[in-house]
């Protein structure tokens, strides 16, 4: 794919002037017809030789499309706040929204770009970089984001040529950056690793593009081309089999919910002065030395009823509320149904030393979606896998991720339904909603227990407790979590 930049073609003054307004019409009709459909966003990766024009060829796009809907995301080092979450926390949080278009310098290639232009470049690590791309990439893909890439070449002479010329005159040497003077130290082995990476990832949905960058016509003309391409066709969905790379969960009975005891019960007495206990354990550990460098998230899905605000009152009792995000998950608003649907979730993600409280969660895909009928038979299935990626990056970054399932039985949901409506403190708790769904009992547990089969994994484990007894309920909830943090601190 190198072959035709390595040459260095190039594009007359007449030719070019002969192109450019077709280019530019088309580009900026293109980009308005996307606007109004808004059914995807589009990526530009922008990678390459370092001094091979990149910056001027995105210059030269914003100029020809309308730049109001062109969102550039330029990511340099992680900055102290990136670096305390997941690598891949950065690039979710950019974004853009269905309709327009960003362009992404410094992106998730750039650390294995770096690993594989090193002298002897460790394979394992190669790997691991390179299946975290393909599942990130394809998971874009599936949600509506289209991603190209740009890979901008020259061969050694003309880098050096361009840099040289850059460098001549004070009012373009600003744009002579360090990393442009020593590409030809590395010249052979920049491009050999470009070679490796576009080889191993180029599938249809996300595919490169070698742009000749020799000559700046030449590079304006096919980066025009390529990204007009983009605009105008649909690119093809990513293979199932992309989303099953993270591994499986480890498997449980089929009928997890019929196996609980809903019929244990905890004495008043005891349940005070445990519950004093535990809280006071939970209090020592999230404040320790240890925790500083670890985060917790906590996960409570489960019926209408079955106590999830009562058990996250009793752990955040606990707590120094300066320490702790609660995010009560409800439908998703138009933003964030312009964006892919982990995107909303990847924004509250917890730096160091803090805790993130989900009251419902990203499960909503494999649950309420599934059951009525909001995600198609294709997104939620491909969600478990997803789920168990998104949950494997935030434990791999020092995240203790614990998950609740906080189940009750339909007579004992019957009777706190009624007592709600009684209450003149409780009664703006019932919805029709809630109606609606006890309707749907079978369908929900059915999903339940098909979403504990798919993820409970041993980084990010689910617990499941019958709830009639909300005492009981409660203890079992702060002993799980006070575990896990002894345990790993």
């Amino acid at each position: 794919m190198f072959a035709e930049a390595q040459s260095d073609p190039s594009l007359s003054e007449d030719e070019f002037e002969a192109q450019e307004p077709r280019l530019r019409t088309a580009l900026l009709k293109a980009q308005y017809r996307q606007l109004e459909r808004a059914d995807r966003s589009l990526l530009i990766v922008v990678a390459g030789i370092d001094g091979a024009g990149k910056g001027a060829a995105i210059n030269l796009l914003n100029e020809w499309m309308d730049p109001r809907h062109i969102q550039t995301l330029a990511f340099g080092a992680p900055t102290f706040d990136e670096q305390e979450r997941p690598p891949f926390w950065r690039y979710w949080n950019e974004l853009p929204a269905k309709g327009r278009i960003g362009i992404v310098f410094g992106s998730w290639y750039a650390p294995l770009l770096l690993e594989a232009s090193r002298k002897k470049p460790r394979p394992r690590r190669m790997t691991a970089y390179a299946e975290a791309i393909d599942r990130f990439e394809a998971g874009l893909a599936a949600e509506g984001v289209q991603i190209i890439k740009l890979w901008y070449h020259l061969s050694a002479q003309a880098q050096a040529d361009r840099t040289k010329m850059l460098l001549s005159s004070p009012e373009t040497a600003w744009q002579v950056r360090p990393t442009d003077r020593k590409v030809q130290k590395k010249y052979d082995r920049i491009c050999y690793a470009g070679r490796q990476i576009i080889e191993r990832l180029n599938p249809p949905h996300a595919p490169w593009t070698i742009i000749p960058s020799a000559d700046e016509h030449m590079r304006a003309v096919r980066t025009a081309q390529t990204v007009l391409h983009a605009l105008q066709h649909r690119p093809p969905a990513p293979k199932a089999q992309v989303f099953s790379a993270s591994g499986l969960a480890r498997r449980r009975s089929p009928d997890r919910l019929a196996q609980l005891d809903y019929h244990t019960k905890i004495d008043k007495d005891d349940y005070e002065s445990e519950l004093g206990l535990l809280q006071g354990q939970l209090a020592r550990a999230v404040r320790s030395d240890a925790f500083r460098n670890r985060s917790l998230i906590l996960v409570f899905e489960g019926q209408d009823a079955a106590g999830k605000g009562g058990a996250i009152r009793r752990v955040t009792r606990a707590l120094d509320l300066r320490q702790v995000d609660i995010h009560p998950i409800s439908a998703p608003t138009p933003d964030e149904l312009k964006r892919p649907y982990l995107w909303r979730f990847w924004r509250h993600m917890p730096r160091h030393g803090r805790i993130a409280i989900f009251d419902r969660s990203w499960y909503g895909r494999v649950l309420v979606e599934r059951v009525e009928g909001f995600a198609s038979s294709v997104d939620w299935r491909r969600a478990y896998a997803e789920i168990n990626d998104f949950e494997r990056q935030q434990t791999d970054h020092g995240a203790i991720v614990l998950k609740f399932w906080l189940a009750i039985t339909p007579e004992e949901q019957l009777q706190r339904f009624h007592e709600r409506e009684r209450s003149p403190f409780k009664n703006f708790k019932i919805t029709p909603d809630d109606w609606r769904n006890r309707e749907k009992w079978n369908q929900y547990a059915s999903a339940t227990n098909d979403m504990l089969a798919r993820t409970d994994t041993d980084h990010a484990p689910w617990h499941v407790i019958g709830t009639n007894d909300k005492r009981y309920a409660r203890i079992h909830v702060l002993k799980n979590i006070v575990a896990a943090l002894e345990q790993t601190l």
